[in-house]
């Protein structure tokens, strides 16, 4: 079952451009290689972290959207947990929560469509207000 993923991992910030390319794509082959698809790559940058891990007051963040089953997820969290330059990951699936946000909005849509459009008033049938 194909489900939608985001794998948010966090880098060394004293890593190298050509090391961070390298992992990046080597992540993605390993989606591809497995029958998934990534759906969106987001180099965030390098951020303050909220908390000293291993030793990091900074990180690089990369965004993954990864469409797929469980067992694509799986492999990726057991390369990130061995890769020396990872420091932090955490993955959520999201396509239960857009399937939730989309029901909502189909149901505003509805609404709106069954209100009655305001009756335009006319505009010499407004009386001057008496003063005594």
């Amino acid at each position: 079952m194909q489900r939608t993923y985001e794998l948010m991992f966090i880098v060394r910030p004293d890593i190298v451009d050509e090391e961070l390319d390298r992992l990046i794509s080597t992540l993605e082959t390993q989606v591809s290689t497995a029958g998934g698809t990534l759906k969106n790559a987001e180099r965030m940058g390098k951020r303050r972290l909220a908390y000293m891990v291993r030793g990091f007051q900074d990180g690089m963040y990369v965004l993954f959207t990864i469409e797929g089953s469980g067992e694509i997820v799986r492999e990726l969290e057991r390369r990130l947990r061995v890769a020396e330059q990872v420091i932090k990951f955490i993955t959520v699936r999201v396509d239960e929560e857009q399937k939730r946000l989309s029901k909502i909005k189909a149901l505003r849509d509805a609404r709106v469509k069954a209100k009655p459009a305001p009756a335009p008033e006319a505009a010499g049938s407004e009386a001057a207000p008496a003063t005594a």
